[in-house]
Order: C-alpha cells, then sequence, then structure tokens
C-alpha cells in the first residue's frame, strides 16, 4: 500500500490559506480528501490533472490574477496537503532529492506537488519501484525520465521497463543531442532489453549513427550482429599461447561482428563525451593483454591487440581540454589518438594471409 498524499509524521496537515478561486478550493479539497497518486499541472491550460486509485481526475482552473502567481498559489496549497510545508517545494528539498537521497516515505508526497523537479527526484530514487516508476511516466513521460527510471533494478524487471525501453527506441530519430542518444542506447542496453527486432532496428541506424554503439557495445557486445569468421592460421590455433587464444576470440564470428562495430564507432565520434567512453570501452574490450611476448607468427596481430587494449580516455584528455571543437575539426585534432587504434582493428579484420 502506498500512502495517501500526507505529510510524513503528520495525520491531518494544516491548510494554509490561500487566494484560489472559491470553486477550485472546492474542487481541490473533494479531489485531495480521495487517494492520489499523483499530480501534473497543465500551465498552458491552466488544469490540474490527478492520478488516483479510480482513475484520472482534471480540474480546470479560474486564475484570480496573474496565472503564473496563482499556479505558484496553488503549487503551495498542495505542498501544504502533501508535506506539511505551505511554502511550496523547499529549495533544500530540491538539492537533497535531485541527487537520489528522497526518503522513501517522502516519494508518494513528492508526487503530489505538480513539480516536475519533485518528480525527477522520485525517478532518481534508489527506492523506485515499479509502481512508483508508473505513476512516475503519468506524470512527466520524457526521455531523460526513462533512462533515469531504466537504471533501477525494480523497474527494468518490472512492467515499465519494456515500456520505458520502447519509448526511447521510438525517440531516438529525433533526438539531437547525440551525447543523449548515446545515454538512451546505453539505458536500453544495460537494461537487457534488446529484443531482436530492436538490435536490428538500432544496427540500422547506426550505420549513419555509431554513437549509438557505444552503449552497445559497453553493455551487450555479444548481442551484437555477427560476421563471417576470419580463417585461423595454424599460429593461432596453439591453445597454450594466451596470444593466439585472444586472436580465436576475436577471429569468430561473434569477434569479428563486435570488431565492425568497434571500427564504427572509432570512426566518427561526435563529441568529447562519445570520444571519452569509445576509448574507454576500448580498453575494456581488449584488456589485459597478456604479458608473454608473442610468437614471430603473431607479431602484428600482438601489436594491435596490445595498443587496443591500452586505450583510454586520458589518451584524448590533453587534447580536448585544449578544445571546444566537435564533430570534424575535433576528430582532426584527436587523429594521433584515434588513427593507431583504427589501424589495429584493421590489422584483426583483414583476411589472414598465408604464412
Amino acid at each position: 500500500m502506498f500512502p495517501r498524499c500526507w505529510s510524513v509524521g503528520q495525520r491531518d496537515p494544516p491548510m494554509p490559506a490561500t487566494d484560489l478561486a472559491a470553486e477550485d478550493e472546492l474542487r481541490l479539497a473533494v479531489l485531495l480528501a480521495g487517494d492520489v497518486h499523483a499530480v501534473r499541472i497543465d500551465e498552458g491550460a491552466l488544469q490540474l490533472h490527478a492520478l488516483t486509485a479510480r482513475g484520472e481526475a482534471r480540474i480546470a482552473l479560474h486564475p484570480t490574477g496573474r496565472p503564473e502567481r496563482y499556479l505558484m498559489q496553488l503549487r503551495e496549497r498542495l505542498a501544504g496537503h502533501a508535506m506539511g510545508s505551505p511554502g511550496g517545494y523547499p529549495v533544500h528539498l530540491r538539492r537533497w532529492t535531485r541527487s537520489g537521497h528522497a526518503s522513501p516515505k517522502s516519494l508518494q508526497a513528492l508526487l503530489c506537488l505538480g513539480e516536475p523537479e519533485a518528480v525527477t527526484a522520485v525517478a532518481l530514487s534508489a527506492e523506485l519501484t515499479d509502481e512508483l516508476a508508473r505513476r512516475v511516466w503519468w506524470a512527466q513521460p520524457g526521455a531523460d525520465i526513462a533512462r533515469y527510471m531504466l537504471g533501477h533494478t525494480g523497474v527494468r524487471g518490472g512492467t515499465m521497463g519494456p515500456t520505458l525501453a520502447q519509448y526511447l527506441v521510438e525517440h531516438l530519430p529525433f533526438e539531437e543531442d547525440a551525447d543523449a542518444a548515446m545515454q538512451s542506447v546505453t539505458a536500453i542496453a544495460a537494461a537487457g532489453l534488446l529484443d531482436e527486432a530492436t538490435r536490428q532496428r538500432l544496427w540500422r541506424a547506426a550505420q549513419n549513427r555509431p554513437h549509438y554503439l557505444i552503449g552497445w557495445l559497453e553493455h551487450a557486445s555479444q548481442t551484437l550482429p555477427p560476421a563471417p569468421a576470419r580463417e585461423l592460421l595454424p599460429a593461432w590455433r596453439d591453445a597454450a599461447d594466451p596470444w593466439a587464444g585472444a586472436l580465436q576470440r576475436w577471429a569468430s564470428a561473434q569477434g569479428q561482428g563486435t570488431l565492425r562495430a568497434l571500427a564504427l564507432a572509432l570512426d566518427k565520434p561526435p563529441t568529447h563525451e562519445a570520444v571519452y567512453r569509445v576509448l574507454d570501452v576500448t580498453g575494456t574490450l581488449f584488456a589485459p593483454a597478456p604479458d608473454a611476448a608473442p610468437p614471430p607468427g603473431l607479431a602484428a596481430e600482438a601489436a594491435a591487440l596490445a595498443a587496443l587494449a591500452r586505450a583510454s580516455r586520458r589518451d584524448a584528455e590533453p587534447i580536448l581540454a585544449r578544445t571546444s571543437a566537435v564533430g570534424p575539426l575535433m576528430r582532426r585534432h584527436l587523429e594521433p589518438v584515434l588513427a593507431p587504434l583504427r589501424a589495429g582493428l584493421r590489422v584483426l579484420l583483414a583476411p589472414a594471409a598465408p604464412r
């Protein structure tokens, strides 16, 4: 059972005096006497919407003065009822709850304030449940909220997980911010909600937007489309040699598919954040490189593996710290960092030459 929108520790919170229109005050009092799960305010249409145990309710508002002042008074009334805070959503609570530290007991109350910031606080809370996620999504659907909530295990495995993932997939073509798009794919991939149809759609889209692949490589590289396996030469088949074992992994159909995706992602990272993340994921995928010296027959491949295993955002930080450029100009600055990695991938992707 979730509590009604009462102040924590109070049975009957005080009802502060307001200047709301009499008809609005009456309808609001009737609404708040019931079981309210969440509130949102449509400032343009001047309407209050409520999610209740019996469904949705709506109150048309009748400002007695300036609409913005009237809406402030309305939110003060809601805060007084839900949290015993007649001054509205307190500034100190904004900072505390926005950092994910909202008390479990206060989450339901936060959803009854009609404050977008309070809804975000609930989405970020470590105490978020699948049911609270449903109420959050009713109150404030959007890409940021979906990404926040997919970060919670209880939401990913609940009824809301697929709903949020599907929204992010549908929203991706309209996301102009490359970093936000990366975050969306990361959230979907990390949640384990990449079904076959979603994978195919993302793969096709990533041919023109390779930054989509970064989060995919970080969290679900094993689900990337495979590519034709590379022929294993005799020197690669020595199971006792650690370099040969690493090459066998990358020569497989799944390994070649992952290499192709990484090559795409390294080719045109669009932003600083994309560069940092693709370098980190490169180092993670290939680390640790074997300590033993490679046999002569594996020298070129071993050098490629070692270079890729050393990749890190630290390689790009001295360059990117001196420029705000993005896109092609940024990549020109980064050519000394990116070129050796792309060269190493070409060695691992090239057909094996007879030796």
